[in-house]
């Protein structure tokens, strides 16, 4: 076990608590057909960041509000297959919901509704994309979570899926643990995660005290490729 010590814990979302990856891959797949783009090329690009940022970079001359909507539309209505992540459920439940906020790249409406399909525990502080000016990779939205919880982000843990994702702690100050569940080790590595382990399934909570100065979590060892941070 490796005791990684934190005072706060900032979760991405989809690919960390909740697998959407069958409803995220359907909507884009079809959006990307009826634009006469590659689906799975497609797909890779959308994931971890806003849909607007991918809109605007594959679509420059588009109505991007107006994509963007419908893009969000058929998100919200596409919840089959929609679960919590190995270990999610039980590890949002041990933390002090004073310790911990969900920063995701969803709009509000879209993160509420995939919260609410895996049954994950409501959060007390949720960032999405309507809550910041610039998305992932930019650090904004984990500074923003930082905020929130009244540390700096250097004394945070991110626990992220995506290369964006992982660039927008690393560039936020907080060190970053990555999970196996969307991407290679190879590509979270080369983003800068100091940790790499399956899923949540595989931490646990060693001090639970919200009075503690910090939090330790233990990352389990087995195959992962973790560095020397503590």
């Amino acid at each position: 076990m490796t005791s990684i010590r934190c005072r706060c814990v900032l979760f991405d979302l989809d690919g960390v608590l909740v697998d959407s990856t069958p409803a995220v891959s359907r909507v884009w797949a079809g959006w990307a057909r009826a634009h006469g783009f590659d689906p799975d090329e497609v797909v890779k690009k959308a994931h971890g960041r806003p849909s607007i940022a991918t809109i605007r970079e594959l679509l420059p001359d588009a109505d991007h509000a107006a994509e963007d909507r419908e893009v969000e539309r058929r998100e919200i209505a596409d919840i089959e297959g929609v679960v919590p992540l190995p270990g999610a459920v039980e590890l949002l439940k041990r933390l002090p919901r004073e310790r911990c906020a969900i920063v995701t790249s969803c709009t509000r409406p879209l993160a509420d509704v995939r919260i609410t399909a895996a049954r994950l525990p409501k959060p007390k502080y949720l960032v999405t994309s309507n809550d910041v000016k610039h998305g992932k990779p930019d650090p904004e939205p984990y500074l923003r979570g930082a905020q929130l919880l009244g540390a700096p982000a250097s004394e945070c843990i991110v626990i992220e899926d995506a290369p964006a994702g992982v660039r927008a702690g690393k560039a936020a100050g907080a060190r970053v643990l990555a999970l196996r569940t969307t991407v290679s080790d190879a590509e979270l590595r080369h983003a800068g995660a100091d940790w790499i382990v399956d899923d949540c399934g595989k931490l646990s909570l060693e001090s639970s005290l919200a009075g503690e100065e910090f939090l330790l979590i233990g990352a389990e060892q087995n195959s992962s490729w973790l560095r020397g941070n503590r």
